[in-house]
């Protein structure tokens, strides 16, 4: 009912054959067929994409090697490498930390282990849980483009009013590693879809209440296409957000091929796009836990700031302050942040901030606004850790990020 070819536009089959594994109401392993082509569906995530690779993991699929087809979009060899195949293993001790350093051994692998609170996610993050909150926008699926190992995916997921019935969020993204990370650890009760956003998206028009890409936009060659096509998925009444869009008038890391903040406001013009300051985002965020939406700014106010957020919404009740709610029972497990190192003694956690590499610190290292350098709490933090433990010092940890709630196993 979802799923559309990206080609020729028709709707995706199941093929009953003898592929098809199911787990409850939950596809496994499977064939996924329309008017011009075949695309295999392994570990769940329905992968629509044309090219060598996948075309070779269906055929190892149809030929009953489940595990050889996961491996192979996974990138790694299980043959030379017994720590490759302990991931695949259901009961496996494996955590998010180990795997993302077979699957994810460079400097993205260390930037996704401290994403929840780096700072351009916090700002993010506090921007999609007050739209969320505020039901200012239709209800139905959201969708999470480019969402790598599904951080923001769980905000999208867990960000839920609570008269509301939970929509489904999906995550889509052109790595098969990065949505299998996200779909066992990060993300584990949303949907993956793996496709490319340079292609038209394998989905239904009109379908999300919102539409979300953090980051990847300017890392995009066919931004025209990629920009219509979020406007087409999603609903009418629905919000298209860009956080952390880099601009090509001021001086980013790794800035990708950005445009400048007129540029992108052109693109996504069907939906009367509002541009904010992403340093603005943030101050508010700190300073008062709310997001303002009522304080847009134009090109020419945005000057040569580094980055932006781009907001789209035929609803005017979005563009208000908002208060940011605070999201302080656990959805999963709370750890001291992986920035800091830890050290129990006299009843007492000391807690020192140390950055994991020289570049990560040029990088993020404003997040000193709101991690302290140093501090020191009472009980001990190397365990687990309970909101009781900690009495009135709890949600001040929890909103300046020292205390984080992942998912089982992250770290």
């Amino acid at each position: 009912d979802l799923l559309r070819c990206p080609f020729c536009g028709t709707r995706l089959q199941l093929v009953d054959n003898n592929t098809l594994a199911r787990d409850a109401d939950r596809i496994e392993f499977g064939v996924l067929g329309c008017e011009c082509c075949a695309f295999p569906v392994i570990a769940g995530i329905p992968v629509i994409i044309a090219d060598e690779r996948t075309r070779n993991a269906m055929h190892g699929l149809e030929a009953g090697r489940h595990d050889e087809a996961i491996c192979l979009l996974l990138g790694i060899d299980p043959v030379k490498s017994h720590h490759y195949k302990q991931l695949l293993f259901p009961d496996t001790t494996f955590g998010f930390r180990d795997a993302i350093k077979l699957l994810g051994p460079t400097a993205e692998g260390t930037y996704f282990l401290h994403r929840f609170s780096d700072p351009t996610f916090v700002p993010a993050e506090s921007v999609v849980r007050a739209l969320v909150q505020a039901e200012s926008f239709g209800s139905g699926p959201r969708l999470d483009l480019c969402g790598g190992v599904g951080h923001l995916t769980r905000v999208l997921d867990t960000a839920q009013p609570a008269v509301a019935a939970r929509p489904v969020t999906i995550n889509a993204d052109l790595h098969f590693w990065k949505l299998w990370l996200a779909t066992r650890f990060t993300a584990p009760n949303c949907a993956a879809v793996c496709c490319s956003a340079e292609d038209p998206l394998p989905f239904t028009s009109d379908l999300f209440s919102m539409v979300v890409l953090m980051d990847a936009f300017p890392y995009i060659w066919h931004k025209r296409l990629c920009a219509d096509e979020m406007m087409r998925v999603a609903k009418q009444d629905g919000v298209v957000l860009l956080p952390h869009l880099h601009s090509s008038l001021g001086e980013n890391i790794n800035s990708g091929d950005p445009l400048s903040p007129s540029a992108y406001g052109e693109l996504f013009a069907p939906y009367e796009p509002r541009l904010f300051s992403d340093a603005r985002l943030l101050d508010d965020v700190i300073e008062h836990q709310v997001t303002d939406l009522s304080d847009a700014r134009s090109p020419e106010q945005l000057g040569n700031e580094p980055s932006l957020t781009l907001i789209g919404s035929p609803h005017r009740a979005v563009y208000r302050r908002l208060p940011v709610p605070d999201q302080l029972a656990s959805t999963g497990e709370l750890k001291v942040n992986p920035l800091y190192k830890s050290k129990h003694q006299n009843g007492r956690t000391v807690l020192r901030l140390s950055f994991p590499t020289p570049d990560y610190e040029e990088e993020f290292g404003v997040c000193r606004r709101y991690l302290p350098n140093i501090l020191t709490i009472d009980g001990d933090l190397t365990g687990r850790i309970s909101p009781e433990q900690l009495g009135s010092r709890y949600t001040e940890l929890r909103r300046r990020r020292v205390l984080i709630d992942v998912p089982p196993g992250y770290c």
